[in-house]
């Protein structure tokens, strides 16, 4: 069940008619030569990890270790419970759990790399959503997990998810193809909706530079993981609704890698650069100069 590319992974799901969540667990069993129970087992962990990084900022806001950032999830909570929020309920509870998750990050707290810690939130932000809002069980977004995990796993394999080598399209980016593809398999798409509906969101953020202010993973990050979550939220609608990609998933990797390779240094996770060379953000971290 070994897969190299995105059109050799659909080829799969179409010999086994089977979504792209099972072709993944069983590559997972194949290659580590061991059991559905235990893969299984821990993707459960993973989900719980994810569902505590989320959720415990809520109630209990901490300070990032750079104190850039601190308390915004529960400043999104509380404006959603004052009954203020504009976007739709999916929307804006999976904007807090994604904010929620870098808060945890970015003090020091346990998460999940979804492809990596500075992208963690938007993955579980969007599906611990859908769950909440939707009744869907823990063993639906397990499945939905190795969806995600087959997405990342050709993105690292076939370009990269590294804001130092890409660019944010490469961290962010990625993250919300993952949260994207998931979604669709989660809401009852097909294997081709999942990476159409990747496909569809690294061409929304192409071009996206890593400029972490003050070198740290904290800011722009956080307010990026709420972004990415509505880019992947975008993407899966239009899959569903049947608009097709033009460019298939491989393609888009493809340019995805040229076009971080193209970044200048500056703007790949050197801080020297874009938002982090703001005056009003060197002032913040206190770091240059």
């Amino acid at each position: 069940m070994d897969f190299k590319s995105a059109s050799e992974l659909l080829a799969l799901c179409r010999q086994e008619q089977c979504p792209i969540s099972e072709v993944m667990c069983r590559r997972e069993c194949e290659l580590g030569e061991t059991t559905r129970e235990a893969v299984n087992r821990r993707m459960t962990r993973v989900l719980e990890i994810m569902r505590d990084s989320a959720t415990v900022p809520l109630e209990h806001p901490s300070k990032s270790t750079g104190g850039l950032i601190g308390g915004e999830a529960r400043q999104l909570h509380d404006h959603a419970a004052a009954g203020r929020a504009i976007c739709g309920e999916v929307l804006q509870l999976a904007m807090t759990y994604a904010m929620g998750v870098s808060e945890v990050n970015a003090s020091m707290g346990l998460i999940v790399a979804a492809p990596t810690a500075g992208s963690a939130g938007v993955v579980p932000g969007l599906l611990l959503a859908l769950q909440d809002c939707y009744q869907l069980s823990g063993g639906r977004l397990v499945d939905a997990l190795f969806n995600a995990g087959a997405v990342g796993y050709l993105a690292m394999r076939n370009a990269t998810v590294a804001g130092a080598v890409g660019g944010c399209q490469a961290e962010v980016g990625v993250a919300a193809a993952m949260a994207a593809s998931a979604t669709v398999e989660l809401m009852g798409g097909t294997p081709e909706q999942c990476l159409d509906a990747a496909s569809t969101v690294l061409m929304n953020m192409l071009g996206l530079v890593c400029d972490p202010v003050g070198g740290l993973v904290e800011y722009p990050c956080q307010n990026r993981n709420a972004a990415g979550v509505a880019n992947a939220l975008i993407a899966a609608e239009l899959a569903l609704a049947g608009v097709r990609q033009l460019i298939p998933f491989d393609e888009m990797l493809a340019a995805l890698y040229a076009v971080g390779r193209r970044i200048p240094i500056e703007l790949r996770e050197t801080a020297l650069g874009g938002c982090a060379a703001a005056p009003s953000a060197c002032a913040a971290c206190g770091r240059c100069g």
